[in-house]
């Protein structure tokens, strides 16, 4: 654990408001007898998280979203989004967004690679706020339960593609689909429009990410990420729920269909945010 719980209690009263404070108490969430959910997550870390994320939420990356009322005010349902950005600053701003924009609010959680769990103190700290390691009985235990899920179809392919082909995504990975198909859980996408600018890349290093598994590590061009302007843009829900049976998860024909479909719809929602926006930092 970086800090016990009565830490982060202490700086988020420090730094959030009592109309924040009294927000965050209504908190969705499973206590699991102990002060922490199932899986790690912890209501102090949620409202530390958000004093780290709301000056990047509101002041850095200035976030416009819209269409946020397609996101569930309660049960399962799956997120998916492109990915973009070489660090996860676009999830982060996903999870703020939905924490702003439910009531009582919600925290999504975020379904990460095999690699990021392990991470020293990040992974710690980002379970803490609701991160989950990408395994099936994970998302199953949580959409059973009904949380929401976000998840980058993309994956690592998402995020190391050259700057040229930015918003061009790659082919989405599957198991979203059959998740979705098998635990009745409606699907939301989203574009993140902004980020794929946010530290554009010299070139990617697979040596780097040898030592945390990861299969490359994209190398920026800047330091720091740009003070790119974000967009958000949530679309309608995908209701595979009220078109499938469950046991039409194990269809791959079925599965690898609706993959394509919400691609689709996330490709759409992107080329609306690009067509939408006056300029990268407008």
């Amino acid at each position: 654990m970086p800090f016990p719980p009565a830490v982060a209690a202490a700086l988020s009263q420090a730094v959030l408001s009592p109309e924040e404070l009294a927000r965050l108490a209504d908190l969705h969430y499973h206590d699991a007898g102990h002060g922490y959910d199932a899986f790690g997550m912890h209501p102090s870390f949620v409202s530390l998280g958000e004093v780290i994320a709301g000056p990047l939420y509101h002041r850095y990356f200035r976030v416009l979203s819209s269409g946020h009322e397609h996101i569930p005010q309660y049960g399962p349902a799956i997120l998916v989004a492109n990915h973009s950005g070489n660090i996860p600053l676009d999830g982060m701003m996903m999870w703020m967004d939905v924490l702003l924009h439910t009531s009582p609010p919600r925290v999504v959680r975020a379904v990460a690679d095999h690699f990021v769990p392990s991470l020293p103190f990040v992974g710690t700290l980002f379970a803490r706020a609701g991160m989950v390691g990408g395994s099936r009985g994970n998302a199953r235990a949580l959409l059973e339960t009904g949380e929401l899920l976000m998840i980058f179809p993309e994956g690592t392919p998402g995020i190391v593609k050259p700057f040229r082909e930015r918003y061009q995504l790659r082919p989405f990975r599957v198991g979203f689909a059959e998740l979705a198909i098998r635990h009745s859980a409606p699907v939301v996408p989203c574009a993140v429009v902004g980020a794929e600018e946010q530290m554009p890349q010299i070139t990617t290093s697979r040596r780097l990410g040898k030592p945390f598994g990861i299969p490359e590590v994209p190398i920026p061009a800047v330091p720091i990420p740009l003070p790119v302007r974000y967009h958000l843009l949530w679309g309608e829900p995908i209701r595979l729920d009220q078109e499938f049976r469950p046991d039409q998860a194990d269809d791959p024909e079925i599965v690898r269909a609706a993959t394509v479909r919400v691609q689709a719809a996330v490709q759409g929602l992107i080329e609306k945010g690009l067509k939408k926006r006056k300029g990268v930092f407008a």
